[in-house]
């Protein structure tokens, strides 16, 4: 017999029981007796029958299959992130469906419309926006979306991200304390709610110091974008003392490129600041001087909130901001007193 043709009939006609007593066996919660299960385990693996989730799943209305959306691999921080989302949803009994989108969000509703078939019973959405009307969709649908390490202005979303605000104002005293003239940043991409939030508090401390930007050029998140935007600025006739960039993926580039294309010093001559606190950034021949995004936590809310949908039904959505730490390394110059806030 195919293994394609095996149904749970087969399986009950050779364990010598009922075909509700196997669904029993098979079905998260339901109850079977430890002689039942046995025997119908046995048949089971002998027949080598598999039950078929995503019929039972039109039945019960629960697929356990959460959607995931990411737009954006290259930096360090979302596959060590994603990693940690995917475990943790699995320890719920949740499996994970991921569609790749593409960073300016062109592809996103067109995804989500997939997922939608997928009868998936959560979506969590990193690094990528969708729209109102898919929003609303999911709402009718639904379907709980959580956005991960972004947000948007949608009331019917909730959302889990670091206090960007926050961190970008921790970058600009940082610099401001160590007594730089001339503080300029390399932006991600615009689109992005993470590089408005932090630009939007380092912006705030810089007024409130009485410091004007220095200099300014966006680097989109790309590594070579970036680089391209560090020779910018660094052959001009004036350049920086000190540079926030917009996340660690791009500090790194900028690093290599003033140190091997203009002969600069990291940081007797140029102080570079990240953001993220990526493992490539404590490796000694980066040392970056970074925020740390807190993503034990943020997964922890992230799960929290998709399961308080879920599970609970909890409707209001949640808008969560974690803090995190400014991790100070070698790549800047320390103010006096200043000390790691966490190692």
């Amino acid at each position: 017999m195919s293994k394609d043709a095996v149904t749970s009939q087969h399986v009950a006609r050779k364990a010598g029981v009922s075909q509700s007593a196997v669904s029993r066996v098979f079905s998260e919660g339901a109850s079977a007796s430890a002689g039942m299960t046995e025997k119908v385990q046995k048949a089971a693996e002998e027949l080598g029958y598999r039950p078929n989730v995503l019929a039972r799943s039109l039945i019960t209305g629960k697929s356990k299959i959460i959607g995931l959306i990411v737009a954006y691999l290259e930096n360090q921080f979302y596959p060590e992130a994603l990693e940690k989302l995917s475990l943790s949803l699995q320890e719920r009994g949740y499996h994970v469906l991921v569609f790749m989108a593409t960073l300016t969000d062109d592809n996103v509703d067109q995804l989500l419309d997939e997922l939608l078939d997928f009868q998936v019973d959560g979506i969590v959405m990193a690094s990528a926006s969708m729209s109102s009307d898919l929003a609303r969709r999911c709402k009718k649908a639904g379907v709980p979306v959580v956005l991960f390490n972004r947000r948007q202005d949608d009331d019917r979303l909730s959302a889990v991200t670091s206090d960007n605000v926050a961190g970008g104002k921790k970058i600009a005293e940082f610099l401001i304390a160590g007594e730089h003239n001339r503080i300029a940043h390399i932006a991600g991409w615009e689109g992005a709610s993470t590089q408005r939030d932090r630009e939007r508090g380092f912006m705030q401390a810089l007024y409130s110091a009485g410091v004007s930007l220095f200099d300014r050029e966006a680097g989109n998140y790309h590594f070579e974008s970036t680089q391209a935007a560090a020779r910018i600025m660094f052959s001009k006739k004036q350049i920086p003392d000190a540079v926030f960039v917009g996340n660690d993926h791009m500090a790194l580039a900028v690093m290599e490129c003033i140190r091997d294309e203009f002969g600069l010093r990291v940081p007797e001559d140029v102080s570079i600041v990240g953001y993220d606190d990526v493992e490539l950034a404590g490796w000694p021949s980066f040392s970056l001087t970074t925020i740390r995004q807190p993503s034990n936590q943020m997964v922890a809310a992230t799960v929290e909130t998709l399961m308080g949908n879920i599970e609970q039904g909890k409707a209001a959505p949640q808008r969560i901001e974690i803090e995190g730490p400014l991790m100070i390394r070698r790549s800047a110059i320390i103010p006096r007193g200043w000390n790691n806030e966490k190692l």
